[in-house]
């Protein structure tokens, strides 16, 4: 919709009834029509691509954890990777877009010239290349966020606790109810709630209650772990 909605805002240039709407709409248009700008909406569209399917699952109450685990871990890993392959194919291709819109694109090489804003406003000549700024201040900052987001909300503890305790589900029955799961979830999480008695017994404890209560026609029509408990 990139070049619909420049049209838009061109046409409001040209005909809008008001002195402030034109002058809106002519920064809008000026600050889409850079370089800059289309980088960095090709850069959203990549991460979002590749955040998409985690947002989403997330959003299910009935997502099964493991599932949801999976693809936290393998979202990440797209992560990295599209920030260890760099920024090279993206800007390829945000230079053809550029060329088939008539969007000036900068040279690489040259300094990079930051705006200093403020009452005297004026640029100012940095020690680095565009090249630079475009991968370190934009592509490695995007993506380093959304990778210290996903490990700050689902770092490796979390990520177990929660695997171990899908093994309670009992939508899944017999699929989900993984009893070396279990032990593991009480002697790494719950250590104080069990006596060492109590955790030589649990295991064969749970392969009896496998047998006797998760094969169950009561335990199937069960649909979460508030359900079990009850």
């Amino acid at each position: 919709m990139f070049s619909s909605t420049c049209q838009v805002l061109h046409n409001v240039i040209q005909d809008g009834t008001k002195a402030s709407q034109r002058s809106l709409a002519y920064g809008a248009y000026e600050n889409m029509t850079t370089f800059e700008f289309v980088f960095i909406l090709h850069l959203m569209k990549k991460t979002m691509e590749i955040t998409d399917l985690l947002s989403q699952a997330l959003q299910y109450q009935s997502q099964v954890i493991v599932n949801a685990m999976e693809l936290v871990s393998s979202t990440k890993a797209l992560l990295q990777n599209l920030r260890d392959d760099g920024p090279d194919d993206l800007i390829s291709e945000v230079r053809a877009f550029c060329a088939t819109r008539n969007i000036d694109v900068p040279n690489f090489n040259s300094n990079y010239v930051l705006l200093i804003r403020g009452l005297g406003a004026r640029h100012h000549s940095s020690t680095f290349t565009i090249m630079e700024h475009y991968c370190v201040d934009i592509f490695n900052a995007a993506i380093d966020a959304q990778l210290s987001e996903l490990n700050s909300r689902f770092n490796e503890e979390t990520m177990e606790l929660l695997i171990l305790s899908s093994a309670l589900d009992p939508r899944e029955g017999q699929k989900s109810f993984r009893v070396d799961d279990i032990c593991r979830l009480v002697d790494k999480f719950y250590p104080k709630d069990f006596t060492e008695q109590e955790k030589l017994h649990l295991k064969i404890q749970l392969r009896h209650y496998e047998r006797s209560v998760v094969s169950s026609e009561e335990f199937k029509n069960l649909r979460n772990v508030y359900s079990l408990c009850e």
